[in-house]
């Protein structure tokens, strides 16, 4: 059995690309956004940055999630695929340290005229409305909050690898480790619960439109990240399969993530419409600003889209058992997902700090295009460190035959 991951030159060759490209496209943004005397320009540098850090951090702490998720149900169909979710988790301290540096340059330089056009709440400035929130939202929360999310999510994903790694070396048939990891899952999920699904999303993208709040934004924000770190997922078990690795996976497993990547679809717009229709039917004209501005002004393509990509086409394409068990089908609607949600966090934290000057062209593509490096070249090398096969797991004979 092909147990050993070996990075083909190609795949090297693609992450390092898209690295470069990346760099070239923040020096250019550099040199020509932040010496631009627009400020709109200005804003779109550093907000950009923030989107994709925010992002990419959020769909990799997904596969720590589904590692903890599926230990407390004591899940094997993970287990034959496994140390992708643990190769991806064990990076989110990569894209931990990239967002804390993007944003507490943004709270603590980024400043025009005495306001912070990113996050408004650093400068109030005579805001009542501000003000009022001011014992949340300011800058000491916002770092003590942040430093504790990151830290605590780094640890786990790290702690996690290196437990499934010393199961490989553990007495045969031995459970210690597996309870230990047990344990620590719960901790994470209550770590998950209170950052995630709740702080955070307020602080780091909800706040960049700080006159407006949601009481649904967190967990709209988590379906939205969780259907995209899925779709991260099947992208690599897809990739390490036609590599000639995973064989202990087959079409029941690809079926298992497709239904994940479908329903996550579905759920994350019933928390769309939910949203959305709770302002209309509580009558709170004064929230109708975020939908209005969306829906009506000039990211309104964008709004329209996001409905298209994110729900049309995931009930259309995968609602059938064969779509979700053919590979070309549920790669590229993994593709689509990840671009898609990527447009959805967008038009969530665009929108507050640029109004209508908004863009889609080289210097948005550019930053994508690194993060996407990144993340390639940091989970391709975790992930041909260790064997592929979580040898001595007591639940991987049950992977062997798991049946849909």
């Amino acid at each position: 059995m092909n147990d050993r991951f070996e990075i083909p030159a190609s795949l090297k060759r693609t992450s390092m690309a898209l690295i470069l490209i990346g760099i070239i496209t923040l020096v250019a943004g550099a040199i020509t956004l932040l010496g631009s005397a627009d400020i709109h320009d200005k804003t779109r540098f550093w907000v950009i940055l923030l989107q994709n850090s925010v992002y990419f951090l959020l769909i990799t702490v997904v596969s720590i999630f589904i590692q903890a998720a599926a230990a407390l149900a004591q899940g094997s169909w993970i287990v034959a695929y496994r140390r992708v979710p643990e190769a991806i988790g064990a990076n989110v301290w990569v894209f931990s340290l990239i967002a804390v540096v993007v944003m507490f340059l943004i709270v603590f330089t980024f400043n025009i005229n005495g306001h912070n056009p990113v996050y408004p709440w650093v400068n109030p400035a005579g805001d009542k409305i501000l003000e009022g929130k001011s014992s949340f939202l300011n800058p000491k929360m916002f770092v003590g909050f942040t430093l504790v999310t990151v830290i605590l999510w780094s640890f786990f994903g790290r702690k996690f690898r290196s437990l499934s790694l010393a199961q490989e070396n553990a007495p045969k048939n031995s459970t210690k480790i597996y309870w230990q990891f047990f344990r620590l899952a719960g901790v994470f999920l209550l770590v998950y619960a209170l950052t995630q699904m709740s702080t955070t999303p307020w602080f780091w993208t909800m706040s960049t439109q700080p006159h407006w709040y949601s009481t649904m934004f967190s967990w709209y924000t988590f379906a939205s990240a969780f259907v995209s770190g899925m779709s991260v997922i099947l992208l690599w078990v897809v990739y390490l399969k036609n590599q000639g690795n995973l064989e202990l996976v087959t079409k029941e497993h690809m079926h298992d993530l497709g239904k994940f990547m479908f329903a996550f679809s579905i759920f994350w717009t019933y928390l769309w419409f939910d949203q959305y229709m709770l302002i209309w039917y509580s009558n709170q004209p004064e929230e109708t600003v975020y939908f209005k501005l969306r829906q009506q002004g000039s990211y309104s393509v964008l709004f329209y889209a996001n409905i298209v990509i994110n729900f049309v086409m995931p009930i259309l394409i995968l609602m059938t058992r064969p779509s979700k068990r053919n590979y070309f089908t549920v790669t590229f609607m993994a593709m689509i997902i990840i671009f898609g949600h990527w447009v959805d966090f967008y038009q969530a934290i665009i929108p507050g700090p640029l109004g209508s000057h908004w863009h889609l062209g080289w210097y948005e593509m550019g930053t994508f295009a690194l993060f996407v490096g990144i993340l390639i070249f940091t989970v391709s090398r975790t992930l041909a460190s260790a064997s592929l096969v979580p040898k001595n797991n007591i639940l991987l004979k049950e992977s062997i035959v798991h049946l849909s």
